[in-house]
């Protein structure tokens, strides 16, 4: 790993440039908690200059033909592929991500970029021939503008690609705002678009606060906003946006639900909870959280849960050996703590303790918590309804599966939810009945491919729009609906007929 001292950059209109005011934070790798380097903390002078750049590249981007920009797609796809390991140690470094989830990261991207190259035929329009006399009507979908895009620190490289290959792809440009706390990935991967000759101005970043994005609020220049993060902040944005006239996709928080029934391949279940609730560190929006387990399996499947977690390494992310790195900062350590405490306020039982975990000599000042379990919860407790973001597990009995569908019901949240059974009626009634926006049978972590939309529903999305695939597309464009009447340029015979007609379109709602 790099020792090197990073000095994160704002990148516009194809410049790498120091922020004006001199203000910046440290950069921390969370594995050991030692400072790396420094992120700057950009004016809305500094976003509004971004936003500047990006409407000054729009015209030239917009009108270039639409096979000209998926050469950039493509060579965006190749370069993250020739350049994958880069990319994921950049993710390990500052995101603190153990590093075969950074590659599956980068990976997944990659997959995206693949469905980005596809936008040639989910972009085209619709035609209606013989709307009235000679008169035919044609839908197009078309680019708008200039987009931003906040990304949150676990995901620094999906988010990249959730967000701008579809938006420039359809001929907007860009504005992206990578999270402090794992500016690195963007760094890497911005140089790369500069070195496929991306012209300047299409795609920009500026790093900061709350303030780089409320100065998008009233910016002409800006068509839309996308945001990964919190439902607080996503409410935020979307009444800011509202009142600016925006458009919006704004994916929030999650609670996800794993309910475990009496046939679940136990094997294949503690397999999946392990990377779902441990993997990142729980850090995921789609991280299990509340497991409801059917009383047939309740005190085998706790048995083999315990002895599975107590197993689990920690370690620096770097490291192939280990299996769990750190949380993000020591904050983010404080607030699982205090929802640990929290539960056991609450009557639950710490069946397992994941604070001060075991941890090597070069990993002490880290920012780790262990495996954490906690039984006897119900699903009033805080640490049921709120989201920790840790590698914290509630088990949670249900008499049977209805009990667990009322439970993701009733929740306020609805990103994801997964069942493990063997039975056919058990999963058609989940997945029919589950009250989220992504369902899993047998998979822990229920992420749709990228030909698939993915986000939630009720709290965890705050609008309709969700990203990848095909929706993707849609919300990166605008109907656009062209009225066409054809004129004979032989000129018009007047007859009765004709006449007829004439007058017909004349008062009809059509054309005139």
């Amino acid at each position: 790993m790099s020792t090197e001292y990073i000095k994160i950059k704002n990148h516009i209109n194809g410049a790498w440039l120091d922020e004006s005011n001199g203000q910046y934070e440290p950069l921390r790798n969370p594995s050991t908690g030692h400072v790396i380097g420094e992120v700057p903390l950009s004016s809305p002078a500094t976003s509004r200059e971004a936003t500047a750049a990006a409407a000054a590249a729009y015209p030239a981007w917009s009108a270039l033909p639409l096979p000209k920009r998926m050469d950039f797609i493509f060579k965006m796809h190749r370069a993250m592929e020739d350049n994958l390991e880069m990319l994921a140690h950049s993710i390990a470094i500052d995101q603190a991500k153990h590093i075969a989830e950074a590659r599956g990261e980068v990976g997944r991207v990659i997959e995206i970029l693949q469905m980005a190259c596809t936008i040639p035929a989910l972009i085209q329009g619709d035609t209606v021939q013989g709307i009235a006399n000679n008169i035919n009507g044609r839908l197009i979908k078309a680019p708008l503008g200039v987009f931003c895009g906040v990304a949150p620190f676990n995901f620094p490289a999906l988010v990249f690609g959730w967000f701008i290959p579809f938006a420039i792809g359809t001929g907007n440009t860009f504005v992206y705002k990578p999270s402090t706390e794992s500016p690195l990935f963007m760094q890497k991967m911005m140089q790369l678009l500069c070195d496929i000759g991306l012209p300047d101005g299409v795609v920009n970043i500026v790093h900061g606060d709350r303030e780089v994005v409320e100065a998008w609020y009233e910016d002409d220049n800006v068509a839309g906003v996308c945001l990964v993060g919190s439902t607080p902040t996503a409410k935020a944005i979307g009444e800011g946006c509202g009142r600016g006239g925006k458009k919006t996709m704004l994916l929030g928080g999650a609670k996800n639900f794993l309910a475990a029934m009496e046939d679940a391949p136990m094997d294949l279940l503690i397999d999946n909870i392990l990377m779902s609730g441990y993997g990142s560190a729980g850090q995921r929006c789609l991280a299990v959280s509340n497991i409801a387990v059917v009383p047939e399996i309740y005190d085998d499947f706790l048995a083999r849960l315990l002895e599975a977690s107590r197993k689990v390494t920690l370690g620096d992310a770097m490291d192939p050996d280990i299996f769990m790195g750190p949380v993000i900062s020591a904050s983010a350590r404080k607030r699982i703590h205090d929802y640990i405490d929290i539960g056991l306020a609450e009557g639950a039982t710490l069946a397992l303790d994941g604070r001060n975990p075991q941890l090597p000599e070069a990993n002490q000042d880290g920012y780790f918590v262990g495996p954490t379990v906690f039984t006897d919860v119900t699903p009033c407790m805080r640490i049921a309804k709120e989201e920790i973001f840790g590698p914290v597990l509630n088990i949670i009995k249900v008499g049977c599966i209805d009990g667990a569908l009322r439970m993701i019901r009733n929740h306020p949240l609805g990103n994801g939810a997964c069942i493990f059974t063997q039975n056919s009626f058990y999963t058609e009634k989940f997945i029919n009945e589950a009250d989220v926006g992504m369902v899993g049978v047998n998979v822990g972590i229920c992420a749709p491919h990228p030909y698939l939309p993915f986000g939630g529903i009720k709290g965890s999305l705050v609008g309709n729009n969700k990203v990848q695939g095909k929706d993707a597309i849609d919300f990166f464009t605008q109907s656009k609906v062209a009225t066409i009447r054809v004129v004979d340029p032989r000129g018009v015979t007047a007859t009765a007929t004709t006449a007829a007609t004439a007058d017909n379109n004349v008062r009809s709602c059509v054309a005139s």
